[in-house]
């Protein structure tokens, strides 16, 4: 009837080819792999310079914690405000113009009751709201920016 040789029976399968192995990479990706190592070097390196960079905020916090009264904070306050800014603008200050200052580096408003215990409570010894100040200077510290003046000193004299 039929020839054997081209019968349906003889055919087989078709046996695929092995899958491409994903090893060794392509050059291409060894690229890629390079530029995401060294993108998270950058970051890592940033975070740890911030991080170094805001020692004295985490300090100050950890002294504010265990301020006892609102000259204690003042004083938290102030040597906190020496590291961002010249000593001798800082210095000079006192009274209402270094309340004010102080309010002017941060974005949220001083309370009355905080500028009035920082200008006059910190002399009377008299016992003021500790704890609203002390939330003041918190957030003062956390929150606090540096002024432009001192980058713009800091990039002349390099």
């Amino acid at each position: 009837m039929s020839d054997p040789s081209t019968s349906l029976e003889r055919l087989h399968d078709l046996v695929p080819p092995p899958g491409i192995s994903w090893w060794p990479l392509a050059p291409g990706w060894y690229f890629v792999a390079v530029c995401i190592l060294f993108f998270i070097g950058v970051t890592a390196f940033r975070g740890w310079k911030r991080w170094k960079a805001n020692a004295y905020r985490r300090a100050a916090l950890r002294e504010l914690e265990s301020a006892s009264d609102i000259t204690a904070v003042a004083e938290i306050l102030r040597r906190t405000a020496l590291m961002t800014a010249p000593r001798a603008s800082i210095a000079a200050k006192s009274g209402n113009a270094w309340v004010d200052w102080l309010a002017s580096v941060i974005p949220d408003p001083m309370p009355d009751e905080v500028r009035h215990q920082l200008t006059c409570g910190i002399y009377d010894r008299s016992e003021g709201d500790l704890m609203l100040v002390s939330q003041y200077a918190d957030r003062w510290i956390r929150n606090h920016q540096s002024e432009p003046n001192l980058l713009n000193s800091i990039n002349t004299s390099s």
